[in-house]
């Protein structure tokens, strides 16, 4: 989990003000995670443990933002 803050921040995409290109980036890499998940049932368990994790800091971010 902090791997993926750390490249957030190194990329910049933490500093956008709206945060659409931020919601548009966990966007794709929930349907690539969901990808993963299909083909690799042995991941799903993990993918969900990951979605757990990062939804309220979702949700969180998106009500701050508005």
């Amino acid at each position: 989990m902090t791997k993926l803050i750390r490249l957030t921040i190194r990329l910049g995409l933490w500093k956008e003000t709206n945060g659409q290109a931020f919601i548009e980036c966990a966007m794709i890499a929930g349907m690539v995670a969901v990808a993963a998940g299909a083909m690799l049932p042995g991941l799903a368990a993990s993918i969900s443990a990951t979605f757990s994790k990062v939804a309220p800091l979702m949700s969180r971010a998106a009500t701050q933002a508005g």
